[in-house]
């Protein structure tokens, strides 16, 4: 297992799953992405989307600019390529 580090800065809700999505497309099943945002409802919408597409929502991870950790899985479910908060058709 590999944690990778993404820094979503001030990235919106959808700027920020695209962002995550990208991301997970290219890493193996079991590396860790440690996404550090300032967005406030990131807490809300990670956990959600992970359910959504099947990767593990690991939580919060200690430090001074808020980081929530996200498990890869192999067998993702697909999300639209427009809407990355929805599932795609």
């Amino acid at each position: 297992m590999t944690t990778h580090r993404l820094d979503g800065g001030d990235l919106g809700c959808a700027r920020l799953l695209i962002l995550l999505r990208a991301r997970v497309a290219d890493l193996p099943a079991g590396d860790v992405v440690h996404l550090s945002t300032v967005d406030p409802v990131a807490p809300i919408d990670l956990p959600v989307w992970c359910h959504m597409t099947g990767h593990e929502y690991l939580g919060t991870v200690p430090g001074a600019i808020p980081t929530y950790a996200v498990r890869v899985v192999a067998d993702p479910r697909d999300t639209d390529p427009a809407s990355p908060w929805r599932t795609a058709p």
